[in-house]
């Protein structure tokens, strides 16, 4: 396996420019997962990887060694693709074979590498078998079976999970994170689902308009995101956002930050590093992070909007100074809708971002310092 480093890489088609100056360091046996919506450069960074697009500027190196001119064929990369790209009329045994045997490889070593991976994905019984009497979880363990033969220096998957069902999405997801533990392969997945993202991935790499937003371990990039735009991708359900501005002193005039709200009500926040008396800010707050209290003589008035019971939890949306938000409980709250109820935020959770700029702005004392995953 090997390290892959990535520096100031840019790609242009044209007049457009898609990838702006990315740089990455991936350790040898790392999962990274570079996760962000369509269109934010991250198959195209992945491709690059590759070498299945060109590289406008700057380098890429396997290994320690650059690559950029290097065929796709010449990288010693193995990728798998969302559509499993599998021959049809191949059994099994036969497209994961199918490197070995361009590579001339011998045919005793070609049965006992694909002996060995079929057990480990567990495909021993369907060796015989063609992908149209596959279901869609075993071809792509065949496909990922042809990349694992090759023992290749890095693995690199696109989107593998998206035509799947839910469920087996799931089941998925557990399986290639076992794999990876067994085999410390130096691994590059490409996902728009933040989900796959925070239980795959050593780090996230968050990408959005072909840059590079944050890069952080799960844990860490859900407790302190760098930005609005990671605060609303990671998580589910989304980050609740409201508006307002910074003050210094609290209702009784006593020194203590709270955000002021369009309604007027203030909400208590730890005093965040760079922020000015009124500057115009937004309140973050993730939806476990506010309570509903069980009277109305403490918290903010909230309108129910809806209440969506999911068996283990419930999600209360409500509306708060004019603005939706969403409130996780573990109860199940006896609420109507259109009823008044009261929430409190835990200010040692919720963030400050600065509303011009959209990064956050950290506590002058973080709460837990030095929790990292």
């Amino acid at each position: 396996m090997a390290s892959i480093e990535i520096a100031n890489a840019r790609k242009s088609y044209g007049a457009v420019d898609v990838l702006h100056g990315i740089d990455l360091d991936i350790s040898d046996g790392e999962f990274i997962v570079l996760v962000g919506p369509s269109g934010c450069g991250k198959s195209t960074l992945l491709r690059m990887i590759a070498g299945l697009e060109d590289i406008t500027s700057g380098d890429i190196s396997i290994a320690g060694n650059v690559v950029n001119d290097l065929q796709p064929k010449d990288r010693d990369i193995a990728m798998v693709f969302q559509s499993y790209a599998l021959y049809p009329h191949m059994s099994v045994a036969e497209n994961m074979s199918y490197a070995l045997t361009l590579r001339k490889t011998a045919k005793e070593k070609i049965a006992d590498a694909i002996t060995n991976v079929a057990d480990i994905l567990g495909l021993s019984a369907l060796l015989e078998r063609r992908p149209k009497a596959l279901s869609g979880g075993q071809r792509q363990r065949v496909a990922m079976g042809r990349a694992i033969v090759r023992k290749p220096q890095a693995f690199l998957f696109d989107e593998p999970l998206s035509n799947l069902d839910a469920r087996l999405r799931e089941q998925m997801r557990t399986e290639i994170r076992k794999l990876h533990r067994r085999l410390g392969a130096t691994s590059v997945y490409v996902t728009h689902d933040q989900i796959e993202a925070m239980t795959m991935a050593d780090r996230i790499v968050a990408m959005h308009d072909g840059i590079i937003q944050q890069v952080g371990s799960p844990v860490e990039i859900y407790d302190h995101p760098a930005n609005i735009f990671v605060a609303s991708f990671i998580g589910s359900p989304a980050m609740n956002f409201l508006e307002g501005t910074y003050e210094t002193k609290d209702d009784n005039g006593a020194d203590g930050a709270g955000i002021r709200l369009s309604d007027g009500s203030l909400v208590a926040v730890l005093p965040a590093r760079g922020a000015t008396n009124n500057q115009a800010v937004t309140l973050g707050a993730r939806p476990e992070h506010i309570t509903i209290a069980p009277d109305a003589n403490s918290g903010l008035a909230a309108r129910i909007d809806l209440i969506e019971p999911m068996g283990l939890s419930t999600l209360v949306h409500a509306t708060l100074a004019g603005k939706p938000i969403k409130i996780f409980t573990m109860d199940r709250p006896d609420y109507a809708v259109d009823s008044t109820i009261h929430v409190s935020f835990d200010m040692e959770k919720v963030h400050v971002f600065d509303t011009k700029s959209e990064l956050r702005l950290p506590p002058v004392i973080e709460p837990h310092p030095g929790h990292r995953d």
